[in-house]
């Protein structure tokens, strides 16, 4: 009977940690709305694939009113899904008007090269290299931890800049794609906070964004849409 327990317990404790380390849906795409000071400014729509072992991410903007004049932009991530969660091989930052952005992630050689303007720079490769696209979805594949922090070297192809997370509770989240158990991460400087709300039973997708300048200017993206497969 012991034994029989012992069992059950160790059944359990599997199955919850498959729960919890569970990876999103093999194709998701959510569709948001970016208000600057609570005007729509942008359309965005983000959409996701993944096998377990790669993945491909997109993100396209469509402006409104007189942002429309500003052209499109086109952002995707394609690179590897791994047990500490996503690692990029190769970032596109693609917009009208604008030189195209690449960051390209050698993992092996432990090197980045970026290119905007001019020849591609070479510089080392951080333990927890990203960009600016694909860190959002991080969170799907490697959940935060309750009061843990998260560290995050972002590329863009111009430069790079160190953005660390901390998990700041759970709260439920009402939008126009639905309400939402989430948990909250944010992150404070002396000139913005950031903070991000992941739907906790939903794989941690990203569901809102919202900046805060130092100025007051807020940008405030909230997902109006969620698709999954």
């Amino acid at each position: 009977m012991r034994n029989n327990w012992c069992w059950l317990l160790l059944s359990a404790a599997a199955a919850a940690a498959t729960a919890a380390h569970a990876t999103p849906p093999a194709r998701v795409e959510i569709a948001y709305e970016i208000a600057r000071n609570g005007s729509t400014v942008a359309e965005v729509v983000h959409r996701m694939q993944h096998n377990g072992r790669i993945y491909q991410l997109t993100e396209t903007w469509k402006g409104r009113g007189i942002f429309a004049l500003r052209g499109s932009a086109k952002r995707s991530s394609r690179g590897i899904v791994s047990p500490e969660g996503l690692k990029p091989l190769e970032f596109l930052d693609e917009r009208t008007g604008r030189n195209t952005a690449r960051a390209n992630f050698d993992w092996e050689a432990k090197r980045l090269t970026m290119q905007y303007r001019g020849e591609p720079r070479n510089e080392p490769l951080p333990a927890r290299a990203h960009d600016r696209l694909a860190y959002l979805f991080d969170f799907a594949f490697a959940p935060p931890r309750p009061g843990g922090e998260i560290t995050f070297d972002l590329m863009d192809g111009r430069g790079q800049s160190r953005h660390v997370y901390s998990v700041n509770g759970r709260e439920r989240l009402k939008t126009p794609a639905g309400e939402f158990d989430t948990i909250r991460v944010e992150k404070r400087t002396a000139d913005e906070l950031a903070q991000i709300w992941l739907a906790a039973e939903l794989s941690h997708l990203p569901l809102r964004i919202l900046v805060v300048h130092k100025d007051g200017t807020r940008y405030d993206q909230v997902a109006t849409k969620i698709s999954t497969e």
